[in-house]
């Protein structure tokens, strides 16, 4: 039987670290982003033989692999015993234990043992051991932060909150943290909500939503929107993206401001793709806005919160900046190139990438939310934001390979037309200053931290 130990000690009391642990989206927060995993099932959470179904993925081929906790000692222990799954045996114990100046002891205790036996230890046993010290490494850093944000707005009491493109790369997050965090969760859903579920339907299309569900509400997030790289920027995609953000925006808004008791605070995604390509000038929330069809779809995307902000509602535009991420967003095509050393630059390279790390986002929207000092337009971008050349090198030395082969300008233009140009070739220096000037910390300032987390290198 092999074992493996992981512990750290936490700037949180042992109660407050035991109680993040059973909350909803706590598990979620644990799964290291650049592992192909998701949870499937996890339902009767501390509940003695509660059953846990995760989902494995590697290309082509899916593991289920079910848990179920048994075991378990209040305040004390936490304890996941594999029922089928990719080892002959696992066992995995969590322990708690209170230090000196009220700080927690977290311990990660793994007992495994790998088909088939001894032949299976010797194979990929080294391989192993080293994605277990990847993985809890991510896990403790992750549980720290979590708790340390949660901390600084505890005060304010847990908030009921509504949140639209919750599966995305980035509202899947936000809801995970958001519950962990003792916050109640409703997510908006175009399809029919499940029975029992906290979901709230709504259509743009049909132009509804349930009002009466979202009648006082205590925050609104307000991320959904049609990716603007699912596809070539023909005229008919183009309307897809516009009305995706606008028409909805404006339901939404409309909805908020017809309520009773609405919202106090509403948090509408935009993007910085608003300053449009702007070469080396630095911008800010002050700047004007720029030219080209991401400027234009930002400008009536944020006008169309203009109901909610009318009928009283602070309203905070969140102009998201490139989405640093280990399972999606920007990232995901341009790892497997890169991974296999045919990385580069984009045309001349010195186009402005400014980015931020998925952690950092999920803060900034949490801030803005208790925060009654941030309105309008807010950038969410990291304090040093690099240019693409900049950005091809540094993922290349996370990676440790070479990035010496480029992509040249013309052939972006052929392949993409409108999107490669504005997407990969424009670019816009954008800093950070309300956030700055309302005291956000950052956990990943510069660009290498945040891939070195995101991907657990």
């Amino acid at each position: 039987m092999a074992h493996f130990d992981y512990r750290s000690e936490l700037d949180a009391p042992l109660a407050e670290v035991f109680a993040w642990h059973r909350r909803p989206g706590s598990l979620e927060r644990m799964l290291p982003p650049w592992e192909r995993m998701r949870v499937l099932e996890w339902e009767n959470v501390g509940v003695e033989s509660a059953r846990l179904v995760l989902e494995l993925r590697r290309g082509p081929w899916r593991r289920r692999w079910v848990l179920r906790q048994r075991e378990d000692v209040e305040g004390e222990e936490l304890c996941l015993e594999q029922v089928d799954g990719p080892f002959e045996v696992w066992l995995h114990r969590q322990r708690f234990a209170p230090t000196p100046g009220g700080r927690t002891l977290l311990e990660d205790e793994v007992e495994y043992r790998l088909p088939p036996g001894p032949l299976g230890e010797l194979v990929v046993g080294g391989a192993v051991r080293r994605t277990l010290q990847r993985v809890f490494r991510f896990r403790h850093a992750r549980v720290g932060y979590d708790l340390a944000r949660h901390g600084a707005f505890a005060a304010q009491g847990p908030l009921c909150l509504a949140v639209t493109g919750s599966t995305g790369v980035i509202g899947s997050e936000l809801v995970a943290f958001l519950e962990s965090g003792g916050h109640r969760v409703f997510r908006l859903v175009r399809r029919q909500p499940h029975p029992g579920a906290p979901e709230i339907h709504w259509s743009v299309e049909e132009r509804r939503i349930d009002r009466a569900a979202i009648e006082g509400l205590d925050a609104v997030v307000h991320l959904a929107g049609a990716s603007i790289a699912g596809g070539l920027w023909t005229p008919a995609r183009k309307e897809v993206i516009r009305r995706s953000r606008a028409d909805g925006t404006r339901l939404l808004c409309e909805a908020l401001g017809a309520l009773e008791r609405p919202p106090r605070v509403l948090v509408a995604a935009s993007a910085i793709g608003i300053y449009g390509d702007r070469g080396e000038e630095l911008v800010d929330e002050e700047s004007a806005g720029g030219v080209g069809f991401l400027a234009d779809v930002a400008r009536e995307w944020e006008a169309a919160t203009e109901p909610a902000r009318a009928a009283g509602i602070r309203v905070v535009n969140v102009r998201i900046g490139l989405v640093v991420a280990g399972n999606g967003g920007a990232l995901a095509p341009m790892l497997p190139p890169f991974s296999l050393g045919l990385g580069g630059r984009i045309g001349n390279g010195r186009q402005f990438w400014s980015w931020i790390d998925r952690d950092d986002l999920v803060g900034v929207i949490q801030h803005v939310i208790f925060r009654d000092t941030l309105r309008g337009p807010v950038n969410a971008v990291a304090p040093e934001p690099v240019t693409n050349a900049e950005f091809a090198a540094i993922l290349a030395r996370v990676l440790a390979r070479p990035a010496w082969i480029p992509l040249p300008a013309a052939a972006v233009r052929f392949v993409l037309g409108e999107m490669g140009q504005e997407l990969l070739l424009a670019g816009a220096r954008v800093a950070c200053r309300k956030l700055e000037a309302d005291g956000f910390g950052f956990l990943h300032p510069d660009l290498e931290g945040s891939l070195r987390f995101q991907l657990g290198r």
